[in-house]
């Protein structure tokens, strides 16, 4: 069974205020994802120069990682 098949049951078994509260945490769930990509979408582009020595280490670590020289800082995962 999926874990959509699983939710629509549990659901069914919700009691009508249950079943709000439930809307209400979804609603909050998904406006808080919304609200994070509306707030990166209008945060103010990086307008601070930079000096030449910052240019050329950009430069050679860009080049690093196109050669196949860059490690990995973190393992990531799906979190399910």
């Amino acid at each position: 069974m999926t874990a959509k098949e699983r939710l629509h049951l549990a659901i069914e078994e919700l009691s009508e205020s249950e079943a709000e509260e439930a809307l209400r945490y979804v609603a909050r769930r998904r406006d808080r994802g919304r609200a994070l990509l509306e707030w990166l979408d209008n945060a103010p582009e990086d307008d601070e120069a930079t000096s030449a020595e910052e240019d050329a280490g950009a430069r050679e670590a860009w080049a690093e990682y196109r050669r196949g020289e860059s490690t990995q800082l973190f393992r990531t995962s799906a979190v399910v």
